[in-house]
């Protein structure tokens, strides 16, 4: 979860008054928030926030913002903001985007800051708002990088180039001389933390203005001219690079947000494309892109337990710093410039939850009473697993979630019915397996010096896509082991199985079947009820050669869903 440090005295400037450590915690609960330290000394609050979805709270103001509201404090005033067919006036802050730049890190969102000198507070600050942003929400900075600069020093138009990185220099911030691009990535502490991002790719981004100043080398470091922001600087360029149109918007807002409510003049940067995007070839920054969501008021009163009028419910939501209408039998809400957080109407509830104040609904007793017991499934994988164990097998636990190049690339399959996770935090967690052979074969990958044979199985969940579903995915119980040991064959897992299906008195048949991740010929489908239930055979040379296992191996896996059909 996010952890932020704030300036005390910042802080409580921004929330309208000072509060006791106690009121602090106290109303923190309303921005899922808790406090981790007090420091007077330092003058420092360390509040660890529990929702991920919420990057606007990952800052001094964002974090301000949110409990004022919820104290019935509302004095924003963000008029800054451009929306569809009203630009606001740009004044020749202008950022032109080169064709080169589509395949490789398209999108660009841009905005000035003008008001009183930086203070080193704030300069602390707004340095936390670019790692967390960047870090947590913009993926350790592939989908979103912030680059924040001197701009009085930059004559406009900014350029937003593909350029060649073995004949593109500057001097970076951090050095006193020039380097290539590719150098950069190569000697550069940033370029080597960040070079992973454009692997692979033929021109790198850069950004300079109409008269050749470089800015940046997105997204890996500044210019250590332009782009080295100091105390008593005046006049800042915030620029922000990315993958994705609108999470780069949203993470353009919220930093333009924060640097309002510090006091700051906000002024509007207009983006030209050569391409085509989601808001056109034109767009002016900050822009407003969040849509409505509604909510039925009968849905919102069951799921929150209580009858609430038609007016404590817009209250609510209100308070919460939303623009709300009321529609029929349903309310409209509208999200903040710095909020995209509401997919579904559950939110909007959880949203009248938190304006209305958690404390302020009664406890409730239970009136169901339930007594818990193991489902069929469970029971059932219960006898397998002491099967297993009984034919000598060491059971494994495994995650769930993998890299496609795990699951996918070193099984020599193809990416067919996968589930991928949206916006994941991590590369190796990105995909919901559909197999555990990937799992028990990255075990076996690091075990060449225990004593052979290895046998070991998991049983566990597996998903694929499956457009017969209610929610386009079905997820399996499954049950698979390996055999790895110099003479492991398609003979020894078949007795296995005949010895699980013995044990388990049911009967089964086999059917001859092509599986790239298995030996042709010495791979069977495993047939219960005409049911098609599971797979065996001997690990294919490729794939074993994958994951730099040098023993042979051969494996079975079987669904536990089917096999418990009467």
């Amino acid at each position: 979860m996010p952890k932020i440090e704030v300036n005390k005295n910042a802080f409580f400037n921004i929330f309208g008054k000072n509060l006791s450590q106690n009121e602090l915690v106290t109303i923190l609960e309303g921005a899922k928030a808790e406090l981790d330290d007090w420091n007077d000394k330092e003058g420092v609050l360390k509040i660890e926030l529990n929702d991920t979805n919420r990057p606007d709270l990952w800052s001094t103001a964002g974090l301000a913002r949110q409990l004022k509201l919820l104290q019935g404090r509302d004095d924003r005033k963000y008029t800054f903001f451009s929306r569809q067919n009203d630009f606001k006036d740009h004044q020749g802050r202008e950022v032109q985007v080169n064709a080169g730049l589509k395949n490789i890190r398209p999108y660009v969102a841009a905005f000035a800051v003008k008001g009183k000198p930086v203070s080193e507070e704030l300069l602390k600050d707004t340095i936390q708002t670019q790692e967390k942003l960047c870090w947590n929400y913009g993926q350790k900075r592939k989908s979103i990088a912030m680059g924040v600069y001197r701009a009085n020093m930059i004559k406009f138009p900014v350029h937003y180039k593909a350029v060649n990185p073995d004949t593109t220099s500057f001097t970076p911030l951090g050095l006193d001389s020039e380097l290539t691009l590719g150098q950069i990535l190569k000697d550069h502490p940033k370029g080597q933390e960040f070079g992973w991002i454009l692997k692979d790719v033929p021109k790198f981004p850069f950004l300079e203005d109409a008269e050749g100043g470089v800015l940046s080398f997105p997204p890996i470091i500044n210019s250590a001219s332009i782009g080295a922001l100091e105390v008593g600087d005046d006049y800042i360029f915030v620029e922000m690079t990315g993958l994705d149109m609108d999470s780069l918007l949203l993470a353009t807002s919220i930093a333009a947000c924060d640097f309002a409510d510090f006091g700051y003049e906000i002024l509007p940067v207009k983006i030209v494309y050569p391409y085509d995007t989601p808001y056109g070839r034109e767009i002016v920054t900050p822009y407003y892109f969040q849509q409505p969501v509604s909510m039925e008021l009968d849905y919102g009163r069951k799921l929150l337990g209580e009858n609430l009028s038609n007016e404590d419910l817009l209250a609510a939501l209100k308070t919460a710093g939303n623009n709300v209408k009321l529609d029929s039998r349903k309310v409209i809400l509208t999200p903040s410039e710095y909020r995209n957080d509401f997919l579904h109407p559950v939110d909007v509830v959880e949203e009248v939850m938190i304006g209305r104040g958690m404390s302020s609904f009664e406890a409730m007793v239970p009136k169901d009473f339930t007594v818990g017991r193991l489902s069929p499934v469970e029971l059932f994988s219960r006898k397998v697993r002491g099967i297993m164990i009984g034919l000598g097998f060491q059971e494994m636990i495994f995650n769930y979630l993998g890299s496609s190049k795990d699951f996918i690339d070193k099984m020599n399959i193809e990416n067919k019915d996968f589930v991928h996770i949206m916006n994941p935090m991590t590369e190796n967690y990105a995909v919901v397996r559909k197999s555990v052979l990937p799992n028990l074969l990255a075990s076996e990958s690091v075990s060449a010096n225990a004593v052979y044979p290895h046998k070991i199985f998991e049983i566990g969940k597996v998903a694929c896509l499956d457009k017969n579903e209610n929610y386009g995915a079905l997820t399996s119980n499954y049950c698979s082991f390996l055999l790895a040991d110099k003479d492991s064959g398609f003979n020894d897992v078949n007795s296995l199985v005949s010895a699980l299906f013995f044990y388990l008195s049911k009967d089964y048949s086999l059917k001859e079947k092509d599986d790239p991740r298995l030996i042709k010929g010495r791979t069977a489908e495993i047939y219960y009820k005409d049911k098609l239930c599971g797979i065996m055979g001997e690990i294919h040379p490729v794939v074993l050669d994958n994951w730099g296992i040098g023993m042979p191996c051969s494996c079975v896996e079987l669904n536990l869903d089917i096999l418990l059909e009467n």
